[in-house]
């Protein structure tokens, strides 16, 4: 019996696009989606900093003018260690063949580890140059991550990339391109796949978004800093190793040796890039949570 499959929307990468002598300029939903995410980060933290009540010692970290100067910084570093980690985690050798497609972004490739990165690098750097304190800064950016993290991944299905493994559940998806089409052999029926960048939406923007905003205004986590920014490492991490199950590999992993697309392996059991990232961000996150409850214990 043939498999009942949903067939992926028509939806246009594209916004709009025009021509101005001989180039031609376009606004892709991906750009769109960036900035909303940027922009709604930015009014988040903006509200949170003028909730002093919500800060220890009832005082905010920083001003609502120093939240738009960190935004820049912020840009910055997602640009920058969004397209280096793309770069250094899934394709080092074909950049050092080709370094000069580095620069290149217009052409896609960005990881959100290496953006999470530089993002921790240029709130480092922001803070000290202007002595703001670092664990309630990145408890503020950490609230105002996972809207960018939903609208990034809309965005992502709407390009139709990045999506997941073949599938006969009853919500698969056909996805345009060739690639997509490429289903194990002796499938029956159209080559159906997971659509995970949904799952992720829902998990590492929707829910963990949702959380966040219920701890911090209702069980005032930010009085305790560090802890915010702890459990969205650790959520972001274990919902992004969920997903990475359903998810399809990148192609560079995949072997005949390799069919899962193993970043690691032996003996048919392995991690995948993606879950391989996310462990230390598992780490990371539940360190920061042990940290500020040993604090709060110790001032209490």
């Amino acid at each position: 019996m043939m498999q009942a499959v949903l067939n992926f929307p028509a939806l246009d990468p594209e916004l709009f696009s025009f021509a101005i002598g001989g180039f031609e300029f376009a606004l892709r939903w991906y750009a769109l989606a960036y900035m909303a995410g940027l922009l709604l980060g930015w009014w988040l933290v903006v509200r949170l900093v003028k909730r002093a009540d919500l800060w220890p010692g009832e005082t905010a970290p920083m001003t609502a003018e120093q939240v738009g100067d960190l935004l820049t910084w912020v840009i910055l570093g997602v640009v920058l260690g969004g397209r280096l980690g793309f770069v250094i985690f899934y394709k080092p050798m074909d950049y050092l063949a080709n370094p000069i497609d580095i620069v290149k972004i217009w052409e896609g490739g960005m990881a959100f580890h290496g953006g999470l990165i530089g993002v921790v690098v240029a709130l480092i750097l922001y803070c000290r140059s202007q002595s703001i304190p670092l664990m309630q800064a990145a408890d503020a950016l950490a609230l105002a991550t996972p809207p960018g993290l939903f609208f990034g991944r809309i965005a992502n299905f709407i390009n139709a990339e990045l999506w997941g493994r073949p599938s006969d559940v009853p919500w698969a998806m056909v996805f345009p391109g060739e690639l997509a089409a490429l289903c194990p052999p002796g499938w029956e029926g159209p080559c159906a796949r997971h659509p995970s960048q949904l799952y992720e939406a829902a998990l590492e923007g929707l829910i963990l978004g949702l959380i966040l905003l219920y701890l911090v205004y209702r069980r005032g986590w930010l009085k305790v800093p560090g802890l915010t920014a702890g459990l969205f490492f650790a959520g972001y991490g274990v919902g992004r190793f969920i997903v990475e199950f359903f998810r399809q590999a990148d192609f560079q992993f995949i072997t005949p040796e390799n069919p899962i697309g193993f970043a690691i392996h032996w003996n048919g059991i392995g991690v995948t890039m993606g879950q391989l990232l996310s462990l230390p961000m598992v780490a990371f996150g539940a360190a920061l949570i042990l940290i500020a409850l040993r604090q709060k214990k110790r001032a209490a």
